[in-house]
């Protein structure tokens, strides 16, 4: 009695090396160029952009506001202001920009507080 037919579902056994030369030089499909080694970093990155896009348009946007921001320190225009606006945006986004821009607020009031302090001693004089 032959083991199939006592359970009827085992597959029939084939040797490896018998198919794989049946196929010859079939084995290997024809490569399309998308498919060579050398796309495959592009791929990746593109995959990586693909999945992450807000991300990474939320830190361009942010790098850029905030890289305004410092330029400002030294041209004419609202540095410090344009910093915020850029940590706020990047604070979307990551927690380190977060905690920055809860420094930068916390500073930002203080100065206030220093100002109106100023301005208060003069106007009682």
């Amino acid at each position: 009695m032959h083991r199939r037919d006592v359970w009827g579902d085992d597959p029939e056994e084939r040797d490896a090396d018998e198919v794989v030369r049946s196929l010859g030089d079939a084995a290997e499909p024809e490569r399309r160029w998308h498919h060579h080694p050398i796309f495959v970093p592009f791929k990746a990155i593109g995959l990586f952009i693909g999945r992450n896009a807000k991300r990474v348009a939320v830190t361009v946007v942010g790098l850029i506001v905030v890289l305004a921001g410092i330029v400002m320190l030294v041209l004419p225009g609202p540095g410090i202001v344009t910093i915020i606006a850029g940590l706020a945006i990047l604070a979307t986004e990551y927690v380190w920009a977060e905690r920055l821009l809860r420094a930068a607020k916390a500073r930002a009031g203080q100065a206030k507080d220093a100002a109106l302090d100023r301005v208060r001693g003069r106007s009682q004089r």
